[in-house]
């Protein structure tokens, strides 16, 4: 079975209608073994997330957050999938709306197709290959949206490009590199809404010098090169997915629009 981008946008919506009704009411938070927060909504929309994908494709493996904190990491070839169920949950804990749910197709080593939905916000972003991807506005549940707007990211500014870093994650060493270029302005935002902001044409440059892992940015990347973007490594090379050897964690990497890497 082929799984198409509308499948996971209208996976994502759902999973996004199950977490929105935990973000409304009183919800307990938990820690992880490596002490970051893990809530019902977490659990609940990767469940819920897992249980479509394995409908949409069975043959499809699927390495998810919440699965793989536990140690429950599939044995996959070179097509695969990587879900972060609730992408930003110190946002949700905060109730600031900067979460996503991140859902995105892996072949060889490359993010192929990708959703990030942002409940609280009503955005969701789709990339359908590595070279198409659209927005529109939908709400938890609804059906996938038929109206949607391409993605594109902006011509450099002339003035200077506009950055964007972790709300919850910033650096020093993010700090130092933003230090080296010409940047106009800083923006601050949770979750893969970063990635998505330079895919929308609202930011240029977004640089990442803290650990992440592999389903904290799959999507994302995915759509920000539909969009036209490139997601780089320090040294230059793409970035890459499947690093069973780094247990699926990323390097450092910097997320351009139209801007020079440097």
């Amino acid at each position: 079975m082929t799984i198409t981008a509308d499948t996971l946008a209208r996976i994502a919506l759902q999973a996004g209608a199950v977490i929105m009704d935990i973000y409304e009411s009183n919800f307990d938070v938990d820690q992880k073994g490596d002490a970051s927060p893990v809530t019902a909504a977490d659990q609940k929309a990767e469940a819920l997330i897992l249980a479509a994908l394995a409908e949409a494709d069975p043959s499809l493996m699927v390495i998810a957050e919440e699965e793989a904190s536990e140690g429950r990491v599939p044995e996959h070839g070179h097509r695969f999938a990587l879900v972060d169920p609730l992408d930003g949950t110190r946002e949700f804990v905060s109730r600031n709306g900067e979460f996503t749910v991140n859902i995105a197709i892996i072949e060889h080593g490359r993010p192929v197709m990708g959703v990030v939905y942002a409940p609280a916000r009503n955005r969701l972003f789709v990339a359908e290959s590595h070279n198409s991807g659209w927005q529109a506005e939908a709400a938890p549940g609804a059906d996938v949206p038929t109206e949607r707007t391409p993605l594109r990211i902006r011509a450099c500014p002339a003035a200077g490009v506009t950055a964007i870093a972790s709300k919850s994650h910033r650096t020093p060493e993010t700090d130092l590199w933003l230090d080296k270029h010409k940047v106009r302005e800083t923006l601050s935002a949770g979750s893969s809404l970063k990635f998505c902001l330079i895919a929308a044409g609202e930011a240029d440059l977004y640089p990442r010098m803290g650990r992440t892992m592999e389903w904290d940015t799959a999507a994302g990347q995915a759509v920000v090169e539909a969009a036209g973007g490139r997601v780089l490594t320090e040294d230059g090379t793409p970035l890459l997915y499947g690093k069973r050897e780094r247990g699926y964690d990323n390097p450092h990497f910097i997320v351009y629009g139209d801007v020079t890497p440097c």
